[in-house]
């Protein structure tokens, strides 16, 4: 205990001055980055106490509910079916590079057993395991990188402001004023994850919750950064990059675009890699009549076009309350597995392509590797613009050579019949 407050203490004097300096992320942490724009995909689960009422992660909230009844529930919590290890061969096998997983959501309620509160996993429920153990030491020892989601916002404390969400929550104290020890408590959770779990990167949300507050985000940024140098961090605050952040997300939308309505202040930074979070079906946590699962040509091609964006899928799935994943999204992994297996090399590692979303599809790059990703060509030519030099153009899948001819405006491939199927690759060998 004494080494602890000692190094918090230490900590806390050098932070003040450093948060407010311009952010200067270490070798480690470049390292880190560029593992983690390569990676492309990652799987997203949220996971927690809400789980039970299978009515999605809001359901505290938007339900109105007494805060009080609702903290109750976690002594029905008991997820007897949790495999961490089958979760994440699962998830490897889906070609997925790492795991993002709910540890704090907005409803408060902790899936590691911290010591900060009883409202945890192991205190408050029958189940009394640490989830987060078993999945950081699973992800380690089959490969995968360990991320973890944690809110900013939080429905039941009295040391939260008051905001749009939190104020529909009935049966607790109103505010107190104390937002100095809540700021205290996250961080203290925070150091608790960075030490006790070795995570790789950690996945904020909630700002949007108070815009007119001071968060004093920065200065928790470099008290992260302090105790663990290359431990990425993003925000999903819908804001432009904030100082001390490692990647930018990006929420049901490519970056750039503004079509589910919460990037509507973002600009696309060009400093570091960018994450676009979506849901595999429609909620994000897990709702019993929520069936409607996309279909795996639409997640695989959306993979690709965000992947032409130079971002990463970070794809999200609802586990059940009893600690399984839902049926329909393992087939979802298997499926979209079985095509990264194939065809993995036109993501993995790749740029933004030469040419961004068309209606016939979009581009990757690799280097002196251009691959053009076919979804819905009318006919046997695509003209494509391009200011490079192409030398040579085959399929990838089987390697014939795809005749192409050079003209003023790029080149027009021409092939014998009309591409067709999920995503028709043609590579280009470019100059």
């Amino acid at each position: 205990m004494k080494k602890f407050i000692s190094l918090t203490l230490l900590l806390s004097v050098a932070i003040t001055s450093f948060a407010q300096q311009k952010y200067t992320p270490s070798e480690g942490n470049i390292k880190a980055r560029q593992e983690f724009a390569d990676s492309k995909f990652g799987i997203f689960l949220h996971w927690g106490l809400y789980s039970i009422f299978a009515q999605g992660e809001w359901y505290l909230s938007k339900g109105k509910l007494s805060h009080a009844e609702y903290k109750k529930s976690a002594d029905a919590f008991y997820p007897h079916r949790f495999d961490a290890k089958a979760w994440v061969k699962a998830i490897k096998d889906s070609g997925a590079k790492y795991i993002c997983l709910t540890s704090r959501h907005h409803d408060g309620f902790s899936m590691w057993d911290t010591k900060y509160s009883d409202y945890d996993i192991v205190d408050a429920t029958p189940y009394g395991k640490d989830v987060l153990k078993a999945l950081a030491k699973e992800c380690k020892k089959q490969g995968l990188k360990f991320h973890l989601y944690y809110s900013h916002a939080d429905w039941g404390r009295t040391d939260y402001w008051p905001s749009r969400s939190s104020d529909k929550v009935t049966g607790k104290d109103k505010f107190d004023g104390g937002y100095e020890s809540y700021f205290k408590f996250m961080n203290n959770q925070l150091e608790e994850l960075l030490t006790k779990y070795d995570v790789d990167a950690l996945w904020f949300d909630g700002m949007w919750d108070r815009r007119s507050v001071n968060w004093r985000i920065e200065e928790q940024y470099a008290h992260i950064h302090a105790i663990k140098p290359e431990c990425l961090i993003g925000n999903n605050h819908h804001l432009p990059l904030i100082n001390g952040e490692d990647f930018q997300i990006f929420e049901r939308d490519l970056p750039g675009e503004n079509k589910a309505g919460y990037s509507k202040g973002q600009t696309v930074s060009n400093i570091v890699p960018l994450e676009t979070c979506q849901t595999m079906n429609g909620m994000w946590g897990y709702k019993v009549a929520d069936q409607e699962y996309k279909s795996t040509e639409y997640l695989v091609r959306y993979l690709v076009s965000i992947a032409c964006k130079g971002a990463n899928l970070l794809l999200n799935i609802g586990p059940q309350p009893n600690g399984e994943l839902p049926a329909e999204a393992l087939d979802r992994l298997k499926e979209m597995g079985e095509w990264l297996r194939k065809y993995g090399d036109t993501v993995y590692g790749t740029t933004a392509g030469d040419i961004q979303a068309q209606e016939w599809g979009v581009t990757t790059r690799k280097g002196n590797r251009l691959f053009v990703h076919i979804f819905d060509l009318k006919e046997k030519e695509l003209q494509l613009p391009l200011s490079c030099k192409v030398t040579k153009a085959y399929t990838f899948e089987d390697k014939k050579d795809v005749q192409f001819e050079k003209n003023e405006n790029g080149i027009t491939l021409k092939f014998d019949t009309v591409p067709s199927g999920i995503d028709y690759i043609v590579e280009l060998i470019t100059e």
